[in-house]
């Protein structure tokens, strides 16, 4: 099986992401994605990130009606902070019957050559594009790049920074979440303060 892999911290997994998952596995060659949620992004302040259980929780309550879609912990056994190039060599190890793509948006592509060892990456993986409103131009070496698949995926111009805020201002957000997240969170009041 040909599997792309989502990553992101998921703080909160919310509609938008839902969105752009399920129209990748129903409008490429991609049997399955699955949602690996990172546990320390080393871009990202820790301190704002609800603890790993709830957000594998939020990612497992979002997709349970999704036979393609699945969550994924693989990243909260590995060494942190985590890096892609090693999540994919650990996941690849794991599972050697499947082959692993990325699924990344258009504002990651853009700074791609940053990552760590990128080029490893795009030597063993083929990336999935989905566009994106951002700044910034794609290196000219990406561009046209036979491992590299720009999907016309609708844009999604949605985010959990949005949603937390909402949540703190005592804003409706419900819309921006399925239910059984919106219920966990609530239940669990969390990004009140």
């Amino acid at each position: 099986m040909n599997i792309g892999l989502y990553f992101g911290t998921f703080n909160p997994i919310h509609v938008g992401h839902l969105i752009i998952a399920n129209y990748m596995v129903e409008n490429s060659d991609l049997d399955e994605v699955w949602f690996v949620v990172t546990p320390h992004n080393p871009f990202k302040k820790k301190k704002s990130l609800l603890e790993n259980y709830h957000r594998l929780e939020l990612v497992h309550l979002a997709t349970e009606n999704y036979d393609k879609i699945k969550p994924s912990d693989i990243e909260f056994h590995l060494p942190q902070p985590n890096y892609t190039v090693h999540t994919l060599a650990h996941i690849a190890d794991t599972y050697p019957q499947h082959t692993f793509s990325l699924i990344m948006g258009e504002d990651n592509l853009k700074s791609f050559h940053k990552w760590k060892n990128y080029e490893i990456i795009l030597e063993h993986h083929h990336l999935y594009i989905y566009p994106r409103v951002s700044e910034g131009k794609i290196e000219t070496q990406f561009d046209k790049h036979p491992k590299i698949h720009h999907i016309k995926a609708p844009i999604i111009e949605l985010s959990s920074t949005q949603i937390r805020n909402g949540i703190k201002e005592n804003k409706n957000i419900q819309p921006m979440l399925t239910e059984a997240v919106w219920k966990y969170i609530d239940e669990m009041n969390f990004y009140r303060k």
